[in-house]
């Protein structure tokens, strides 16, 4: 009911005066604005370009992360040569990259699929590591007294002991991926969802840059509730993931 009564109240002060609707437009016009573009098949090039790069970007970066994090997590000779260069370059903001990669890349795709898979590495890698490094040894143990080999007993005991944690990094880098789009998108690009917010603001078209905000916001909690029922679905076994408890 919340997002319902936000939109309600949006629309009774843009329409009142409350709110300027030169600053901020009613959603009867940001609707409005939607329809039109859709008609002339602009806001389906935009959405199909920016969803795209963030599943080709999500998609590298969560392999990346997820390789890394159990070669750490499971070696702790790998810790030792890995884990403190990545720490290093986690403390690198990779929104500041954009304008290194645009000088050696051009503003073509390459740039911005770089940028969110950059922004979705270490979020997976830290929670792998954090979720192996959580499971109960004695667990282990247990498995492997009961004549379990090693590739069983991080099937079989590891991975599922580790999977909330993994899941959770996966959440939190879906919403790192999109902010980072959003950043990508509005610099040096002439397609996707942050150039329609950009293009809005060029032409005094706030209508557009709001439009731009809400496809941002419901592309995110459309990814965030995917996840979800994956999680659902994954970890069934566990009680906290039943019967609706999330």
């Amino acid at each position: 009911m919340v997002p319902v009564l936000v939109i309600l109240g949006w629309q009774w002060a843009s329409s009142t005066g409350a709110i300027s609707p030169s600053i901020l437009p009613p959603p009867s016009k940001v609707l409005a604005t939607a329809d039109q573009l859709w008609t002339a098949g602009e806001l389906q090039k935009h959405l199909t370009v920016s969803l795209r790069r963030i599943l080709i970007g999500f998609s590298l970066g969560a392999s990346i992360g997820l390789v890394l994090g159990f070669v750490v997590g499971l070696s702790r000779i790998a810790e030792g040569l890995v884990d403190r260069t990545l720490q290093m370059l986690r403390a690198l903001p990779h929104l500041a990259l954009v304008p290194l990669l645009i000088a050696a890349f051009g503003i073509g795709e390459l740039p911005k699929v770089v940028l969110v898979t950059l922004g979705v590495i270490f979020p997976v890698y830290l929670n792998t590591v954090a979720g192996i490094r959580t499971v109960d040894p004695k667990l282990v143990q247990l498995g492997e007294s009961y004549g379990l080999g090693r590739g069983a007993r991080i099937r079989d005991i590891i991975v599922p002991g580790a999977m909330p944690m993994i899941l959770t990094g996966i959440r939190y880098a879906l919403g790192v991926a999109w902010l980072t789009l959003v950043i990508a998108e509005t610099i040096a690009t002439s397609e996707g969802i942050g150039f329609l917010a950009q293009n809005g603001r060029d032409m005094l078209r706030n209508d557009r840059i709001v439009l731009a905000i809400l496809l941002y916001a419901v592309a995110g909690l459309l990814a965030d509730q995917i996840t979800r029922l994956i999680e659902a679905r994954v970890l069934r076994w566990n009680p906290h993931y039943q019967g609706g408890n999330r």
